[in-house]
Protein backbone atom coordinates (compact mmCIF):
# COMPACT_ATOMS: atom_id res chain seq x y z
CA UNK A 1 0.00 0.00 0.00
CA UNK A 2 2.78 2.29 0.92
CA UNK A 3 5.42 2.65 -1.24
CA UNK A 4 8.98 3.74 -0.01
CA UNK A 5 8.89 6.85 -2.70
CA UNK A 6 6.12 8.23 -0.66
CA UNK A 7 8.35 10.74 0.84
CA UNK A 8 10.34 13.18 -1.44
CA UNK A 9 14.10 11.82 -0.85
CA UNK A 10 16.09 14.33 0.95
CA UNK A 11 19.48 16.12 -0.60
CA UNK A 12 22.36 14.78 0.65
CA UNK A 13 23.15 17.59 3.27
CA UNK A 14 19.16 18.18 4.20
CA UNK A 15 17.79 17.45 7.14
CA UNK A 16 14.69 15.37 7.16
CA UNK A 17 12.62 18.18 8.63
CA UNK A 18 13.05 19.99 5.67
CA UNK A 19 12.39 16.82 3.27
CA UNK A 20 9.04 15.96 5.46
CA UNK A 21 7.97 19.34 5.55
CA UNK A 22 6.44 19.99 2.01
CA UNK A 23 4.31 16.96 2.35
CA UNK A 24 2.40 18.57 4.67
CA UNK A 25 -0.03 20.64 2.42
CA UNK A 26 -0.87 17.86 -0.13
CA UNK A 27 -1.30 15.48 2.92
CA UNK A 28 -4.16 18.09 4.62
CA UNK A 29 -5.63 18.70 1.07
CA UNK A 30 -5.92 15.12 0.03
CA UNK A 31 -7.35 14.37 3.40
CA UNK A 32 -10.06 16.81 3.14
CA UNK A 33 -11.11 15.89 -0.08
CA UNK A 34 -10.91 12.33 0.26
CA UNK A 35 -13.51 12.84 2.78
CA UNK A 36 -15.83 14.75 1.27
CA UNK A 37 -15.67 12.23 -1.49
CA UNK A 38 -16.70 9.71 0.92
CA UNK A 39 -19.09 12.07 2.51
CA UNK A 40 -21.14 12.69 -0.37
CA UNK A 41 -21.54 9.45 -1.52
CA UNK A 42 -22.86 8.33 1.87
CA UNK A 43 -25.37 10.88 1.51
CA UNK A 44 -26.40 10.64 -2.12
CA UNK A 45 -26.93 6.65 -1.90
CA UNK A 46 -28.55 7.29 1.80
CA UNK A 47 -30.94 9.68 -0.17
CA UNK A 48 -32.00 7.25 -3.11
CA UNK A 49 -31.82 4.04 -0.45
CA UNK A 50 -34.87 6.07 1.79
CA UNK A 51 -36.29 6.59 -2.14
CA UNK A 52 -36.14 2.83 -3.35
CA UNK A 53 -37.25 1.37 0.23
CA UNK A 54 -39.25 3.40 1.60
CA UNK A 55 -40.50 6.01 -0.97
CA UNK A 56 -41.09 4.01 -3.48
CA UNK A 57 -42.91 1.05 -1.50
CA UNK A 58 -45.19 3.40 0.58
CA UNK A 59 -46.57 4.59 -2.98
CA UNK A 60 -47.26 1.48 -4.20
CA UNK A 61 -48.73 0.28 -1.12
CA UNK A 62 -46.22 -2.67 -0.81
CA UNK A 63 -44.53 -3.56 2.31
CA UNK A 64 -40.90 -2.01 2.55
CA UNK A 65 -39.16 -4.73 3.52
CA UNK A 66 -41.69 -7.84 2.07
CA UNK A 67 -40.07 -10.88 0.59
CA UNK A 68 -41.77 -9.26 -3.09
CA UNK A 69 -40.10 -5.86 -2.66
CA UNK A 70 -36.58 -7.20 -1.66
CA UNK A 71 -36.56 -9.45 -4.26
CA UNK A 72 -37.62 -6.87 -6.55
CA UNK A 73 -35.32 -4.36 -5.77
CA UNK A 74 -32.46 -6.45 -5.39
CA UNK A 75 -32.95 -7.79 -8.86
CA UNK A 76 -33.67 -4.45 -10.53
CA UNK A 77 -30.25 -3.12 -8.74
CA UNK A 78 -28.22 -6.26 -10.26
CA UNK A 79 -29.75 -4.58 -13.51
CA UNK A 80 -28.78 -1.20 -13.20
CA UNK A 81 -25.34 -2.12 -11.95
CA UNK A 82 -25.04 -4.15 -14.60
CA UNK A 83 -25.80 -1.66 -17.38
CA UNK A 84 -23.19 0.55 -15.41
CA UNK A 85 -20.46 -1.78 -15.99
CA UNK A 86 -21.28 -2.71 -19.48
CA UNK A 87 -21.67 0.92 -20.52
CA UNK A 88 -19.51 3.04 -18.46
CA UNK A 89 -15.97 3.47 -19.88
CA UNK A 90 -13.91 1.27 -18.03
CA UNK A 91 -16.57 -0.99 -17.49
CA UNK A 92 -16.17 0.49 -13.61
CA UNK A 93 -13.24 -0.89 -13.16
CA UNK A 94 -11.38 -4.14 -12.63
CA UNK A 95 -13.16 -7.23 -11.30
CA UNK A 96 -13.58 -6.27 -7.72
CA UNK A 97 -12.87 -9.93 -6.57
CA UNK A 98 -9.42 -8.93 -7.40
CA UNK A 99 -9.20 -5.64 -5.09
CA UNK A 100 -7.89 -5.09 -1.55
CA UNK A 101 -7.56 -1.83 0.04
CA UNK A 102 -4.56 -0.87 -2.00
CA UNK A 103 -6.31 0.24 -4.73
CA UNK A 104 -5.06 -0.13 -7.68
CA UNK A 105 -4.52 3.60 -10.21
CA UNK A 106 -7.30 4.08 -12.90
CA UNK A 107 -7.91 6.09 -15.63
CA UNK A 108 -10.17 9.28 -15.08
CA UNK A 109 -12.75 8.12 -17.36
CA UNK A 110 -13.23 5.18 -15.49
CA UNK A 111 -14.41 6.50 -12.21
CA UNK A 112 -17.96 7.75 -12.73
CA UNK A 113 -18.89 5.12 -13.58
CA UNK A 114 -17.29 3.22 -10.57
CA UNK A 115 -19.13 5.94 -8.58
CA UNK A 116 -22.39 5.27 -9.78
CA UNK A 117 -22.34 1.61 -9.39
CA UNK A 118 -21.29 2.16 -6.14
CA UNK A 119 -23.83 4.28 -4.95
CA UNK A 120 -26.30 1.88 -6.36
CA UNK A 121 -25.01 -0.95 -4.78
CA UNK A 122 -24.82 1.01 -1.44
CA UNK A 123 -28.55 2.21 -1.96
CA UNK A 124 -29.97 -1.07 -3.37
CA UNK A 125 -29.25 -3.16 -0.96
CA UNK A 126 -26.44 -5.59 -1.79
CA UNK A 127 -23.97 -6.88 0.79
CA UNK A 128 -20.87 -4.51 0.45
CA UNK A 129 -19.43 -1.76 2.08
CA UNK A 130 -17.91 1.57 0.58
CA UNK A 131 -14.52 1.37 1.51
CA UNK A 132 -13.14 -0.42 -1.48
CA UNK A 133 -14.60 1.71 -4.43
CA UNK A 134 -13.78 4.39 -2.58
CA UNK A 135 -10.84 4.08 -2.03
CA UNK A 136 -9.88 2.99 -5.56
CA UNK A 137 -11.91 6.67 -6.65
CA UNK A 138 -9.79 8.83 -4.26
CA UNK A 139 -6.30 6.80 -5.39
CA UNK A 140 -7.55 8.10 -9.05
CA UNK A 141 -8.44 11.80 -8.17
CA UNK A 142 -5.26 12.09 -6.46
CA UNK A 143 -2.89 10.15 -8.82
CA UNK A 144 -4.64 12.60 -11.50
CA UNK A 145 -4.59 15.95 -9.90
CA UNK A 146 -1.61 15.46 -7.90
CA UNK A 147 0.54 14.87 -11.03
CA UNK A 148 -0.18 17.46 -12.60
CA UNK A 149 -0.53 20.70 -9.78
CA UNK A 150 2.74 19.03 -8.42
CA UNK A 151 4.52 17.47 -10.92
CA UNK A 152 7.70 17.51 -8.69
CA UNK A 153 6.33 15.38 -5.92
CA UNK A 154 7.16 11.34 -6.49
CA UNK A 155 4.23 9.29 -8.57
CA UNK A 156 3.58 7.04 -4.92
CA UNK A 157 3.28 9.99 -2.98
CA UNK A 158 -0.63 10.32 -4.33
CA UNK A 159 -1.86 6.60 -3.82
CA UNK A 160 -0.20 6.29 -0.27
CA UNK A 161 -1.75 9.65 1.10
CA UNK A 162 -5.29 9.12 -0.82
CA UNK A 163 -5.17 5.52 0.82
CA UNK A 164 -4.53 6.77 4.11
CA UNK A 165 -6.66 9.72 3.82
CA UNK A 166 -9.67 7.43 2.67
CA UNK A 167 -9.67 4.82 5.84
CA UNK A 168 -8.82 7.75 8.35
CA UNK A 169 -12.06 8.92 7.03
CA UNK A 170 -13.88 5.76 7.06
CA UNK A 171 -13.23 5.36 10.58
CA UNK A 172 -13.45 8.67 12.00
CA UNK A 173 -9.86 8.44 13.33
CA UNK A 174 -6.14 8.24 11.81
CA UNK A 175 -5.27 5.42 14.47
CA UNK A 176 -6.95 2.73 11.96
CA UNK A 177 -4.67 3.91 8.61
CA UNK A 178 -1.44 4.32 10.85
CA UNK A 179 -1.95 0.78 11.95
CA UNK A 180 -2.60 -0.44 8.23
CA UNK A 181 0.50 1.93 6.95
CA UNK A 182 2.81 0.44 9.47
CA UNK A 183 1.41 -3.15 8.77
CA UNK A 184 2.48 -2.68 5.09
CA UNK A 185 5.39 -1.02 5.72
CA UNK A 186 6.56 -4.55 8.12
CA UNK A 187 9.24 -6.15 6.41
CA UNK A 188 10.33 -3.41 3.94
CA UNK A 189 13.64 -1.90 3.98
CA UNK A 190 13.18 1.83 4.76
CA UNK A 191 15.17 4.41 4.22
CA UNK A 192 14.95 6.08 7.17
CA UNK A 193 12.69 6.06 11.03
CA UNK A 194 9.59 4.48 10.52
CA UNK A 195 7.64 7.99 11.77
CA UNK A 196 9.50 9.62 8.35
CA UNK A 197 7.56 7.21 6.34
CA UNK A 198 4.50 7.89 8.52
CA UNK A 199 4.85 11.63 8.30
CA UNK A 200 2.37 12.17 4.93
CA UNK A 201 -0.22 9.20 5.20
CA UNK A 202 -0.67 10.21 8.87
CA UNK A 203 -1.26 13.82 7.68
CA UNK A 204 -3.44 12.90 4.91
CA UNK A 205 -5.56 10.33 7.92
CA UNK A 206 -5.85 12.96 9.94
CA UNK A 207 -7.14 15.11 7.62
CA UNK A 208 -9.76 12.83 6.33
CA UNK A 209 -10.56 12.03 9.86
CA UNK A 210 -11.05 15.50 11.59
CA UNK A 211 -13.13 16.16 8.38
CA UNK A 212 -15.70 13.49 8.54
CA UNK A 213 -15.60 14.15 12.67
CA UNK A 214 -16.85 18.00 12.16
CA UNK A 215 -18.77 16.84 9.04
CA UNK A 216 -20.71 13.88 10.07
CA UNK A 217 -19.57 12.80 13.64
CA UNK A 218 -19.73 9.00 13.29
CA UNK A 219 -19.22 6.82 15.85
CA UNK A 220 -18.66 2.84 15.94
CA UNK A 221 -19.09 2.39 19.77
CA UNK A 222 -22.46 0.22 19.68
CA UNK A 223 -23.15 1.32 23.71
CA UNK A 224 -23.47 -2.90 24.81
CA UNK A 225 -23.28 -2.94 28.01
CA UNK A 226 -20.44 -1.76 29.97
CA UNK A 227 -17.07 -4.21 30.71
CA UNK A 228 -14.70 -3.49 32.84
CA UNK A 229 -12.88 -6.31 34.53
CA UNK A 230 -11.85 -9.49 32.44
CA UNK A 231 -11.60 -12.64 34.44
CA UNK A 232 -10.83 -16.11 33.15
CA UNK A 233 -14.46 -16.96 31.75
CA UNK A 234 -14.28 -13.66 29.17
CA UNK A 235 -10.73 -15.06 28.63
CA UNK A 236 -12.18 -18.48 27.49
CA UNK A 237 -15.05 -16.97 25.73
CA UNK A 238 -12.79 -14.80 23.78
CA UNK A 239 -10.81 -17.35 22.49
CA UNK A 240 -13.20 -19.86 21.64
CA UNK A 241 -15.62 -17.19 20.02
CA UNK A 242 -12.58 -15.57 17.83
CA UNK A 243 -11.56 -18.45 16.22
CA UNK A 244 -14.82 -19.92 15.66
CA UNK A 245 -15.56 -17.05 14.14
CA UNK A 246 -12.45 -16.83 12.06
CA UNK A 247 -13.54 -20.47 11.17
CA UNK A 248 -17.06 -19.59 9.64
CA UNK A 249 -15.22 -16.81 7.86
CA UNK A 250 -12.53 -19.27 6.31
CA UNK A 251 -15.66 -20.98 4.81
CA UNK A 252 -16.91 -18.15 2.56
CA UNK A 253 -13.02 -17.89 1.89
CA UNK A 254 -12.70 -21.33 0.32
CA UNK A 255 -16.15 -20.98 -1.57
CA UNK A 256 -14.69 -17.91 -3.47
CA UNK A 257 -12.95 -19.18 -6.06
CA UNK A 258 -15.61 -21.16 -7.09
CA UNK A 259 -19.07 -19.11 -6.54
CA UNK A 260 -16.73 -16.49 -8.48
CA UNK A 261 -16.06 -18.52 -11.18
CA UNK A 262 -19.84 -19.44 -11.45
CA UNK A 263 -21.26 -16.08 -12.02
CA UNK A 264 -18.01 -15.39 -14.55
CA UNK A 265 -19.21 -18.13 -17.03
CA UNK A 266 -22.66 -16.22 -17.23
CA UNK A 267 -20.05 -14.15 -19.22
CA UNK A 268 -21.85 -10.83 -18.99
CA UNK A 269 -22.21 -8.38 -16.21
CA UNK A 270 -25.97 -7.99 -17.29
CA UNK A 271 -26.30 -11.25 -16.85
CA UNK A 272 -24.15 -12.49 -13.70
CA UNK A 273 -25.41 -8.66 -12.20
CA UNK A 274 -28.87 -9.65 -12.04
CA UNK A 275 -29.02 -13.29 -11.15
CA UNK A 276 -26.82 -12.38 -8.46
CA UNK A 277 -29.47 -9.33 -7.07
CA UNK A 278 -31.83 -12.59 -7.37
CA UNK A 279 -30.00 -14.75 -5.23
CA UNK A 280 -29.15 -12.03 -2.99
CA UNK A 281 -33.21 -11.00 -2.30
CA UNK A 282 -33.51 -15.13 -1.44
CA UNK A 283 -30.99 -14.56 1.01
CA UNK A 284 -32.59 -11.70 2.65
CA UNK A 285 -36.18 -13.16 2.52
CA UNK A 286 -34.57 -15.77 4.67
CA UNK A 287 -32.53 -13.92 7.22
CA UNK A 288 -34.46 -10.87 6.80
CA UNK A 289 -33.94 -6.87 5.93
CA UNK A 290 -30.90 -6.49 8.62
CA UNK A 291 -28.97 -8.67 6.25
CA UNK A 292 -29.26 -5.73 3.96
CA UNK A 293 -27.00 -3.22 3.12
CA UNK A 294 -23.47 -2.49 3.85
CA UNK A 295 -24.72 -3.28 7.63
CA UNK A 296 -23.36 -0.50 9.77
CA UNK A 297 -26.34 0.56 10.66
CA UNK A 298 -28.28 -2.95 11.49
CA UNK A 299 -25.10 -3.59 13.39
CA UNK A 300 -26.58 -0.94 15.88
CA UNK A 301 -29.69 -2.36 15.35
CA UNK A 302 -28.67 -5.73 16.90
CA UNK A 303 -26.74 -4.07 19.51
CA UNK A 304 -29.47 -1.36 20.90
CA UNK A 305 -31.55 -5.20 21.99
CA UNK A 306 -28.72 -8.11 22.55
CA UNK A 307 -31.69 -10.17 23.86
CA UNK A 308 -34.00 -8.82 21.58
CA UNK A 309 -33.07 -12.35 19.06
CA UNK A 310 -32.65 -16.10 20.20
CA UNK A 311 -29.47 -17.82 19.12
CA UNK A 312 -30.36 -19.44 16.38
CA UNK A 313 -31.96 -16.45 15.04
CA UNK A 314 -28.46 -14.46 15.41
CA UNK A 315 -26.62 -17.45 13.95
CA UNK A 316 -29.24 -17.19 10.70
CA UNK A 317 -28.45 -13.72 10.29
CA UNK A 318 -24.44 -14.41 10.67
CA UNK A 319 -24.39 -17.36 8.03
CA UNK A 320 -27.20 -15.83 5.82
CA UNK A 321 -25.06 -11.96 5.80
CA UNK A 322 -21.88 -14.01 5.32
CA UNK A 323 -23.61 -16.03 2.37
CA UNK A 324 -25.11 -12.41 1.12
CA UNK A 325 -21.39 -10.77 1.32
CA UNK A 326 -19.89 -14.03 -0.34
CA UNK A 327 -22.45 -13.88 -3.52
CA UNK A 328 -21.96 -10.04 -3.71
CA UNK A 329 -18.14 -10.04 -3.72
CA UNK A 330 -18.07 -12.85 -6.35
CA UNK A 331 -21.00 -11.12 -8.75
CA UNK A 332 -19.48 -8.33 -9.38
CA UNK A 333 -21.29 -5.78 -7.28
CA UNK A 334 -18.34 -3.06 -6.41
CA UNK A 335 -17.89 -2.60 -2.94
CA UNK A 336 -15.87 -3.72 0.17
CA UNK A 337 -16.01 -6.81 2.61
CA UNK A 338 -15.43 -4.84 5.52
CA UNK A 339 -18.22 -3.51 7.05
CA UNK A 340 -20.49 -6.11 6.13
CA UNK A 341 -18.23 -8.40 8.18
CA UNK A 342 -18.81 -6.32 11.20
CA UNK A 343 -22.07 -7.36 11.32
CA UNK A 344 -21.43 -10.86 10.87
CA UNK A 345 -19.20 -10.93 13.67
CA UNK A 346 -21.23 -9.21 15.60
CA UNK A 347 -24.38 -11.22 14.94
CA UNK A 348 -22.00 -13.92 15.36
CA UNK A 349 -21.29 -13.11 18.95
CA UNK A 350 -24.69 -11.93 19.96
CA UNK A 351 -25.18 -15.63 19.12
CA UNK A 352 -22.89 -17.23 21.42
CA UNK A 353 -24.18 -14.76 24.35
CA UNK A 354 -27.63 -15.92 23.31
CA UNK A 355 -26.47 -19.92 23.72
CA UNK A 356 -23.73 -19.66 26.51
CA UNK A 357 -25.33 -16.87 28.68
CA UNK A 358 -22.37 -16.62 30.56
CA UNK A 359 -20.41 -15.20 27.58
CA UNK A 360 -20.52 -11.27 28.16
CA UNK A 361 -22.16 -9.66 25.12
CA UNK A 362 -19.15 -7.20 24.46
CA UNK A 363 -16.71 -10.14 25.02
CA UNK A 364 -18.89 -11.90 22.02
CA UNK A 365 -19.20 -9.05 19.62
CA UNK A 366 -15.44 -7.94 19.80
CA UNK A 367 -14.58 -11.31 19.27
CA UNK A 368 -16.47 -12.53 16.60
CA UNK A 369 -15.76 -9.53 14.83
CA UNK A 370 -12.62 -9.91 15.37
CA UNK A 371 -12.32 -13.53 13.97
CA UNK A 372 -14.32 -12.54 11.38
CA UNK A 373 -12.32 -9.54 9.89
CA UNK A 374 -8.93 -11.96 10.32
CA UNK A 375 -10.72 -14.33 8.40
CA UNK A 376 -11.87 -12.35 5.66
CA UNK A 377 -9.44 -9.20 5.08
CA UNK A 378 -6.70 -10.87 6.27
CA UNK A 379 -5.56 -7.25 8.00
CA UNK A 380 -4.10 -7.78 11.66
CA UNK A 381 -4.36 -4.35 12.67
CA UNK A 382 -7.37 -3.44 11.28
CA UNK A 383 -9.29 -6.35 12.56
CA UNK A 384 -8.00 -5.85 16.37
CA UNK A 385 -8.66 -1.83 16.06
CA UNK A 386 -12.12 -2.41 14.72
CA UNK A 387 -13.06 -5.07 17.30
CA UNK A 388 -12.06 -3.00 19.75
CA UNK A 389 -13.72 0.25 19.11
CA UNK A 390 -16.97 -1.40 18.57
CA UNK A 391 -17.19 -1.61 22.06
CA UNK A 392 -14.86 1.06 23.59
CA UNK A 393 -13.67 -0.50 26.24
CA UNK A 394 -9.69 -0.79 27.30
CA UNK A 395 -10.12 -3.37 29.51
CA UNK A 396 -11.19 -5.51 26.21
CA UNK A 397 -8.02 -5.42 24.29
CA UNK A 398 -5.86 -7.80 26.37
CA UNK A 399 -8.62 -10.35 25.71
CA UNK A 400 -8.70 -9.33 22.02
CA UNK A 401 -4.70 -9.79 21.76
CA UNK A 402 -4.33 -13.23 23.53
CA UNK A 403 -7.94 -14.12 21.33
CA UNK A 404 -6.05 -13.33 17.99
CA UNK A 405 -3.59 -15.25 18.60
CA UNK A 406 -5.18 -19.17 17.54
CA UNK A 407 -7.56 -16.56 15.29
CA UNK A 408 -4.33 -15.80 13.41
CA UNK A 409 -2.81 -19.29 13.29
CA UNK A 410 -6.24 -20.36 11.81
CA UNK A 411 -6.55 -18.05 9.16
CA UNK A 412 -2.58 -17.37 7.88
CA UNK A 413 -1.16 -19.26 4.91
CA UNK A 414 -4.15 -19.94 3.76
CA UNK A 415 -6.17 -18.49 0.75
CA UNK A 416 -7.21 -14.82 1.50
CA UNK A 417 -10.72 -13.62 -0.02
CA UNK A 418 -9.08 -11.83 -2.61
CA UNK A 419 -8.37 -12.81 -6.56
CA UNK A 420 -5.80 -12.84 -9.03
CA UNK A 421 -6.86 -11.55 -12.04
CA UNK A 422 -6.94 -15.74 -13.27
CA UNK A 423 -9.19 -16.42 -10.69
CA UNK A 424 -6.94 -18.06 -8.31
CA UNK A 425 -6.65 -16.99 -5.25
CA UNK A 426 -4.29 -14.73 -3.26
CA UNK A 427 -2.25 -16.27 -0.75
Amino acid sequence: MVHDTARPAPTPHAPPARALLPLLVPAVVVGVVASLVLLGVSAVAERLQEVLWTDLPDALGVGRYSVLWMLVMLTATGVLVGLVVWKAPGHAGPDPATLGLDARVMAPRVLPGLLVATVLMLAGGPSLGPENPIIAVNVGLAFWLGGRLLPRMPGALWPALAESATIGALFGTPVAAALVISEALAGRRLRGPLWDSLFGPLAAAAAGALTTALVARPTFDLRLPGFSRPGWGDLLASLVVASLAAALGMIAVYAFPAVHGAFQRLRHPLLALPVGGLVLGLLAAVGGHLTLFKGLDEVGELARDPGGWSGGQFLTMAVVKLAALLVAASCGFRGGRIFPSVFIGTAFGLAAHALVPGVDPSVGVASGVLGMLLAVTRQGWVSLFTAAVLVASPAILALLCFASLPAWLLVTGRPQMQLRDDGRPVL
